[in-house]
């Protein structure tokens, strides 16, 4: 099971980098279009869409890796079963955020897909495509808070470690 998580975690990191590629594509192609005198319709709003998929499909892999922020001034001054009692409503309030999240992005994505509702932009792109990667982003960092409330219900120091395998501290 860990190793599907890790895969998961990791194909959205992938398919976030792969958006952000797309941001830099419409913005470039409309650079190049204001040059060279021509107007590729919806680029702005495409690049909005690439960039809020890549910032939701980025959420679970940050976490997993532990480069979100984490304050830690009170946690740091605690003793150790105080601590672990901090760390799981700390992860239980931020599950249930992200259940939330993703329940209401899912649900979005659902009623534009029904009601056939389409961008107001020149482009007329229906809303559901780019809602999913919200949907989808917003589901695995629900997975991902949950792989980390399993954790720390199992005692287990979170260690999250760098890609060079140094241990990440971004307090």
């Amino acid at each position: 099971m860990r190793h599907l998580l890790d895969r998961v975690y990791g194909a959205a990191a992938w398919a976030a980098a792969l958006f952000m590629i797309g941001t830099l594509a419409m913005i470039l192609l409309s650079i190049g279009g204001r040059l060279l005198d021509f107007h590729v319709r919806g680029t702005d709003a495409y690049a909005g869409y690439c960039m809020a998929a890549a910032a939701f499909l980025a959420l679970a892999h940050t976490l997993k890796r532990g480069e979100h922020i984490r304050v830690t001034l009170v946690l740091d001054h605690t003793g150790p079963r105080t601590r672990h009692a901090l760390e799981l409503w700390s992860h239980a309030a931020g599950l249930l955020c992200a259940v939330l999240l993703a329940w209401f992005s899912l649900r979005l994505a659902w009623q534009s897909f029904n009601f056939n509702d389409i961008s107001q932009g020149t482009d007329a792109t229906p809303l559901w495509i780019p809602q999913l990667g919200m949907a989808l982003g917003s589901t695995i960092f629900a997975i991902a808070l949950a792989d980390e409330l399993v954790a720390v219900l199992r005692g287990e120091r979170l260690r999250h470690r760098s890609a060079g395998g140094e241990p990440v501290r971004s307090e």
